[in-house]
């Protein structure tokens, strides 16, 4: 049995062959081209390390806890027994809405967590002086993903093919960003790609590999990824609908007070 300090070894290793390109092209820059001295040296030092190392433990986490978890959900969800006791052949889709409910609750929960989001949402709040929360941009965000990850699973349940539901969902977006506020349309479109991170990728990503391995007649390569797709398309129409509502709600208002008057 090998010990925790040797099973970090490879995942150090790739790990530092991983970031040194990133290193050496600011190294070049700052040297090189911009010729000057790197301030704070001891600082950036301790910095690249903390970096190797949150990476490595990060990796190793994936492997050990978060890709096996979801594999496992997965197969306890759609195992007949606790569906009904139906054989597996038999089973139609509106049989697993626990899996549903869960691919939501996961959605939901990751993307509410996720770092990169929490990131963009006080730049947000900062950029607009206030006039957009962080918490109901988060939120929105979050609502998107778990209505993503859910309509993802059903899609692996049924079959149906992945090329439909996106071009579909992009239809949708074009025509949101038509009659959304000009302001929210950026950041709605960069919303979507923060979801695709650190906390999200790994748990929707393994629920659906192992959804796709225990579904029968599905393919874990065929049909087991595009949940990140999903993922980064639902929170781009979530975040403009919240805008549009917002935009309804505040004029309507505005027609009350003036009618008031």
């Amino acid at each position: 049995m090998s010990s925790p300090l040797g099973s970090l070894a490879t995942p150090l290793v790739d790990t530092v062959r991983d970031v040194l390109p990133i290193v050496l092209i600011l190294l070049f820059f700052q040297v090189v081209v911009l010729r000057r001295r790197i301030a704070n040296l001891r600082r950036v030092l301790i910095g690249f390390a903390y970096v190797v190392g949150g990476l490595t433990l990060f990796v190793v986490g994936l492997e050990e806890a978060l890709f096996p978890l979801g594999r496992t959900m997965a197969e306890q969800l759609t195992d007949p027994s606790f569906i009904g006791g139906a054989d597996a052949g038999a089973l139609a889709w509106w049989d697993y809405y626990w899996v549903y409910a869960f691919a939501a609750a996961v959605g939901f929960a990751a993307t509410v967590a996720e770092p990169s989001l929490i990131a963009v949402s006080l730049e947000a709040e900062e950029a607009s002086g206030g006039t957009i929360r962080p918490f109901s941009l988060r939120m929105a965000v979050a609502v998107g993903v778990a209505l993503s990850v859910a309509v993802g699973t059903l899609r692996i349940v049924t079959g149906t093919p992945l090329a439909l539901y996106m071009i579909v969902g992009y239809a949708i977006v074009i025509v949101q960003t038509v009659f959304a506020p000009k302001e929210i349309v950026p950041l709605a479109y960069d919303s979507g790609g923060v979801t695709t991170s650190t906390v999200t990728v790994p748990l929707v990503t393994a629920l659906g590999l192992g959804l796709a391995s225990t579904v029968p007649g599905r393919s874990a390569l065929v049909d087991g990824f595009g949940l990140i797709a999903l993922a980064s398309l639902f929170p781009i129409m979530t975040v403009m609908g919240y805008a549009q509502l917002a935009t309804l709600r505040g004029n309507r208002g505005r027609d009350r007070s003036r009618m008031a008057l």
